[in-house]
């Protein structure tokens, strides 16, 4: 049956773990470029772990349901009746041989994450048309676009035939699919054909060796792990990881589907016993630890004297400039990375070492694989953002525009790591719906968001950034590639501006910032909090001062004053660093031209510092608490002492303190609080404040 020659070996993972781990095997074949580091099999312990990675997997959606994926099947097995009729339609039309035509074939393969049995529910397919050598380009975007039109089940078709790979985008019953097309020198197309034979890729052109090449790769990898099952579940975990610490997307200059593919494949090279749970930390382990740009590579190159372009430093002078090379394994080889910047790469690899450190954790047992997939605060995590907006006045062009918008955006980035003033530039791979201008007008509207790091200057004199060449030469390459390609519209729009942490809810949907506001809203309570341990380490003060006059004690009262100077200048630090970590950096923007974006940035140089001041700070806390640990010893032992000889009961109703004693401890330099409002200042005159003794205070 046609529709079994198409499926997709896809596992769910609904079986126990252990059918997922071949016990107390020796690798017959030997995988990658290296010799593995281990061979060690799985202990039960690894199996348990395994367990619990596929349960907490599941929440995300990450697995298909059987009832999904046979629909897909049967989509596909549909598709693939289409392209035959088709073909045979063309084949007619040019008067091919009547022997011929009932053999012509025609086929439909999948590659991307459904070939490698690792889609998400509700994921695209990408798949691609083998046709034989008298089936034209042109006949795939004409006569084939328009039998596609003619399905009832076909929605949203469009073709972008001059993109780099051209291609078809529908909807096919529900389920988004991409189709590119490939033209084989071939007068038939065998069922059982092999896209990995490298003689199929001679006299093609090179249109059709690059969409030949994502299946090519796709079974590659597949056949370079040991294990596929223990492949899949490991990618499945990586990908989640990385889509939710947003550091997936080839395009922004992350890493895409194929390159986290490699890298879960070479750990699976290295490691080939291993279960999933342990592949997870492998991977983390390796690349964390790896020194770019040396390249990973699942075998050695081959060279199959087409004259096709490879990659080789050793020949190619730009490829040597490429900095976190994962090169793929079907010839011709190319580095699927080649659009990781400084910057991106310095995210992943930070990203790579947060990653080791969680799942040592969860290996001790000290911490759960739900840690490992909590999403940080992006809008929490700098201080400083530049917030692109993509505009256009139909649904159509908006769609258009955000793509070629979207593709251009690392030329941005590494304009900005150009600058001698800029440390780092993080862009969001998620994008936003913009606000509107006009709440009247119809406009169709995308922003992305992108960190920034200035590098900390020294010296008291103020800092001039000015990023409008920066700025300015993206626009420019961004209007002049649409002019270039005829798509551009005199209502396209890009702007961009600077904007600090604390407005990003003015331009962000609600969703976006509802956690950073919950963050803030948490942070000033822990503000009010030490607010609240200040003002009763002001009243304790007054306390102990009254019980010790008396006393009439002059040793108790000594080491009551230590012992409130102390805690007053506890709690007084401890309110100066919780203050300096709700300030926002006094950063000022000028002359900001949301047209031309002419941007000018100024800074005043005492917030570089600001992280040195706040260690300066908490290292004075650690000394202050240290000494009240001393006094407190001290007083405990004549506390003792003093109560023993004198029996002092401390048992007293409400008592009105002395004023003078406010006075004191104003002139002494502590806040004083009213005791019916904590958070206001009581100033001299001081009205009476009535406060709780008991003994307990002792």
């Amino acid at each position: 049956m046609l529709l079994l020659s198409l499926r997709i070996n896809v596992e769910l993972f609904l079986s126990p773990i252990t059918s997922q781990v071949q016990t107390a095997q020796q690798t017959p074949k030997h995988y990658g470029i290296t010799s593995p580091i281990s061979l060690a099999q799985p202990k039960e312990a690894d199996l348990v772990l395994t367990q619990k990675l596929i349960e907490t997997l599941r929440p995300f959606g990450v697995f298909e349901e059987e009832l999904e994926l046979q629909r897909r099947i049967l989509v596909l097995g549909k598709l693939n009746t289409l392209v035959q009729v088709w073909i045979r339609e063309v084949s007619e039309a040019k008067n091919i041989p009547s022997s011929v035509i009932d053999n012509v074939g025609g086929k439909i393969f999948t590659f991307g994450s459904y070939r490698l049995g690792v889609h998400t529910k509700g994921a695209d397919i990408d798949a691609l048309c083998v046709a034989p050598r008298h089936v034209e380009r042109s006949d795939f975007f004409s006569s084939f676009y328009e039998k596609l039109k003619e399905q009832e089940e076909v929605k949203d078709l469009r073709a972008v035939e001059e993109a780099f790979v051209p291609v078809i985008k529908l909807s096919f019953d529900g389920i988004e699919i991409d189709i590119l097309f490939a033209r084989l020198a071939l007068q038939t197309i065998p069922e059982n054909l092999d896209l990995r034979d490298d003689g199929l890729l001679k006299n093609l052109d090179i249109r059709c060796i690059r969409s030949l090449n994502g299946c090519r790769v796709t079974d590659e990898i597949l056949h370079l792990v040991p294990n596929i099952e223990n492949f899949r579940l490991t990618l499945r975990a990586i990908k989640l990881w990385a889509k939710r610490h947003n550091i997936y997307s080839n395009i922004l200059g992350f890493l895409g589907g194929v390159s986290w593919a490699m890298l879960v494949a070479r750990t699976c090279q290295l490691y080939p016993n291993a279960v999933a749970s342990t592949l997870v930390h492998k991977f983390f382990l390796v690349f964390s630890k790896w020194e770019w740009p040396n390249p990973v590579l699942l075998k050695q190159p081959e060279d199959c004297n087409l004259n096709l372009p490879v990659w080789d430093p050793r020949v190619t002078p730009s490829d040597r400039y490429h900095l976190m090379p994962i090169i793929t394994p079907a010839y011709p080889q190319q580095n699927s990375t080649y659009n990781v910047s400084a910057s991106t790469r310095a995210i992943m690899v930070e990203e790579f070492k947060r990653g080791l450190a969680i799942t040592d954790e969860i290996l001790l047992n000290k911490a759960e694989w739900s840690k490992l997939f909590e999403a940080p605060n992006f809008f929490q995590k700098y201080k400083h953002y530049i917030v692109l907006l993509a505009s256009a006045q139909t649904e159509k062009q908006h769609l258009e525009w955000v793509g070629l918008v979207e593709s251009k955006i690392r030329i941005l980035v590494g304009n900005l790591e150009k600058n001698e003033f800029i440390t780092l530039a993080h862009v969001n791979p998620q994008s936003f719906p913009g606000p509107k201008e006009e709440i009247d007008k119809e406009e169709f509207s995308t922003i992305w968001v992108i960190g920034v790091v200035f590098k900390k200057m020294e010296g008291p004199e103020n800092l001039n950034v000015d990023l409008t060449f920066d700025i300015q030469s993206f626009t420019d390459t961004v209007y002049r590639q649409a002019i270039t390609s005829k798509m551009f519209e005199a209502d396209m729009k890009i702007t961009a501006m600077h904007v600090k942490r604390k407005q990003l809810q003015q331009l962000l949907p609600k969703v976006a910032i509802q956690r950073s506001k919950r963050k803030a809203s948490v942070h000033l309570k822990k503000v009010r909090i030490v607010r609240y341990k200040l003002a009763i380490a002001s009243y304790k003060f007054a306390i102990l001062s009254f019980l010790a006059i008396a006393s009439l004690n002059l040793a108790i009262l000594t080491f009551f004053l230590r012992i409130a100077c102390s805690e007053g200048r506890i709690a007084k630090f401890k309110l100066a660093i919780a203050r300096k970590k709700s300030q926002n950096c006094k950063f000022i923007t000028r002359n900001s031209d949301f047209e031309t974006c002419n941007c000018e940035f100024i800074s005043c140089n005492s917030d570089f510092h600001f992280f040195s001041q706040l260690r300066v700070l908490k290292s004075k806390l650690r000394v202050i608490k240290s000494e009240l640990k001393v006094i407190k010893s001290e007083l405990r032992d004549m506390n003792l002492q003093l109560l023993e000889k004198k029996n002092l009961n401390c048992k007293m109703k409400k008592s009105q303190l002395p004023c003078f004693i406010f006075y004191l401890l104003v002139e002494m330099g502590f806040p004083i609080f009213d005791s019916n409002c904590p958070t206001q200042y009581l100033k001299p005159p001081l009205r009476v404040c009535y406060i709780d003794i008991s003994s307990s205070v002792l």
